[in-house]
Parts: structure tokens; C-alpha cells; sequence
């Protein structure tokens, strides 16, 4: 009796208070501080897009700056050098992002297999050892790539050298030859088990009762593969697919900095990194700080436009928009 009192009296309470907030102002309140963060750390730096219209000298304020407008704009396909540089490294950056692309789908085969292994303690080893490398910071991965293809004691010339097929060590890491193959093999590693996971949990939420039957209806394994697990995990794949085409020239910078150097930087060199090397590395040298944030700007709104052109195609594609 009492316990149904107290439960009269908390309803009575809840329904009476004018101070409770419905459920979507308390999942705006949750969601607060993230949209705060976003705001922080994603539309705040945008300020710093006005660089690009001032001809920019570190020390000074902004407003003893001389106004350019869209001049350094304007000097990216006008001038010879520039447009040069321009197109070279747009080229490095599309070259290298539509090779990762085409690597896209080795997570999702990887995880499918990953799951048909048997044996549980080997399951979670590999598991393991291939999620592991994607913790591992560019300058480790540099450091295991000198260790194998090093002309001084590297683990690849040496065994070539004791199988007489090469006479002298080959240096692979200044090479420029391959370079967009061997940067993205470099990622595929790295990141293969990591990027697998988001397949694993697609793969689990798959509805069993269609393998068991199935597997009455007498299909084997790889029969439940082709035509249960690959169409059930594809909307998967193809919005994340859709989503990263928001990041094609978000290569990044660490990879491409850290295995750069003076004989492979023609074609190592992507957009990110470009911007680094004319704005920050070579500023004391008469590098412009305003045209590399030009550039920036200028990839911000190719970004774009490949979303928006992305979210059009999911639209007549898939019938469903991804904003």
C-alpha cells in the first residue's frame, strides 16, 4: 500500500511540475556541449579565412596589412609557377585519395572473413594485431619502413642482395617511382583492421533466422556470404563511402610530411601538405601566408561541392539523402 502511495505521489509530481522539460529540450541539453565543441573547434578557425584577402607579414596586426581581395586567388592558375604547383599538387591529391578509394572495399572483405574464422582465440588475435597499427603515429610506421627497405641494414635488401637478385641495395624511400602505391599501401595497413569494425557490428546486426534458413535450404558458406552478408552490410559501405567523398582532398599531412623528402617531393607532395610547406616551413624564406590559406579556402569549397554533388547521387541512387 505504501509503495503504491509513493508511486501515485512521484507521478503526481512529475505531471505537476511546471519546471520538467519535454524530451526534446533535455536531448538538445545532452547533445549542448557537443554542438559547443563543433562550433569551437569547426566554425570558429573559419575566421581565420580573412588572411586570404590581406597580404598577411607575421608580427603585424591584421589592419596594418595591405588588401589584396581575391588576388591570391587569382595567382593560383594565372601566374606560370603557381598554376604549375597548383595543378602538380591537385594531381598528387586526386591521384592518391581515388587510389585509397579503390581500396575501400578490403575492409568490408576483410571483416567478412574475419567473422567466418572458427577458432576464437585466433579471431580476436588478428583481430587484434591488425587493429593495433592504427594507433601507431606516422613517425613508428617510418620508422618499421626504414627497417625494412633501409640501403644500410634493411631487411628487404638484404635478402634480395643474398638471393644475388640485385647487386646493390636499392633505396626505396627516396625513391619517386610508385610513390602513390606505396603511400597507400601504407594506409591500407595501417588501417585496415581499424576501419573493419564498423563492418563487424553491421555484420552482427544481421538477422540470424536468414542464415539458418539458408543453411536449411542447403547453402554453404560462401553462398550465405554473396548473397546474405555482402547485401545485408552494403547500405553500410555506401554511406560511408558517400560521406568520405566530403573528405577527397583531406589527405592529410603527417603520412605525406613524414616519408616526404627531396627526391620524391614532386609527387608526394598533396594539397595539406603543400599548404604547410609555403605557409609555415618556408615563411621565413617569402613563402606567403595569405595565398596558402587561399588554398585552403579553395579546398574547403571543392569539399563541398562534392558533398552536395554526393547527397544528389545518393538521392536518384540509393532514394535517400545523407543530409
Amino acid at each position: 500500500m505504501k509503495t503504491n502511495n509513493i508511486i501515485k505521489l512521484n507521478h503526481r509530481f512529475i505531471t505537476n511540475n511546471r519546471f520538467l522539460l519535454s524530451p526534446k529540450y533535455r536531448l538538445f541539453l545532452m547533445a549542448l556541449p557537443f554542438i559547443v565543441l563543433v562550433f569551437l573547434f569547426n566554425y570558429l578557425p573559419l575566421w581565420g579565412w580573412i588572411y586570404a584577402f590581406f597580404d598577411y607579414k607575421p608580427g603585424l596586426k591584421l589592419s596594418e596589412c595591405v588588401y589584396r581581395g581575391v588576388y591570391f586567388f587569382a595567382i593560383m592558375f594565372n601566374g606560370k609557377i603557381n598554376s604549375i604547383e597548383t595543378l602538380r599538387v591537385m594531381k598528387n591529391t586526386f591521384g592518391i585519395s581515388l587510389l585509397g578509394y579503390l581500396t575501400t572495399p578490403l575492409p568490408v572483405f576483410f571483416a567478412i572473413f574475419l567473422l567466418e574464422i572458427r577458432t576464437n582465440w585466433y579471431k580476436k588475435l588478428v583481430q587484434t594485431l591488425t587493429t593495433l597499427p592504427n594507433f601507431l603515429s606516422w613517425i613508428l610506421v617510418y620508422a618499421f619502413a626504414f627497417a625494412m627497405f633501409s640501403t644500410d641494414d634493411g631487411f628487404l635488401n638484404r635478402l634480395l642482395m643474398n638471393l644475388k637478385l640485385i647487386d646493390h641495395p636499392v633505396n626505396y624511400l627516396v625513391s619517386s617511382q610508385h610513390v602513390w602505391l606505396t603511400q597507400t599501401a601504407y594506409s591500407v595497413w595501417k588501417g585496415l583492421g581499424w576501419s573493419a569494425i564498423i563492418y563487424l557490428a553491421a555484420i552482427v546486426a544481421i538477422e540470424k533466422e536468414l542464415y539458418e534458413a539458408a543453411k536449411a535450404d542447403g547453402a554453404g558458406r560462401f553462398t550465405c556470404i554473396w548473397h546474405i552478408t555482402i547485401p545485408g552490410i552494403l547500405p553500410t559501405y555506401f554511406v560511408l563511402l558517400l560521406l568520405s567523398i566530403a573528405s577527397f582532398l583531406n589527405n592529410g599531412i603527417g603520412q605525406y610530411y613524414t616519408f616526404s623528402n627531396s627526391m620524391n617531393k614532386d609527387t608526394i607532395e598533396v594539397l595539406d601538405l603543400y599548404v604547410y610547406n609555403i605557409g609555415i616551413k618556408h615563411g621565413a624564406e617569402g613563402f606567403n601566408y595569405s595565398f596558402a590559406t587561399a588554398i585552403g579556402i579553395l579546398k574547403s569549397l571543392v569539399s563541398v561541392v562534392l558533398l552536395l554533388t554526393a547527397n544528389v547521387l545518393a538521392k536518384k541512387v540509393r532514394g535517400e539523402k545523407i543530409i
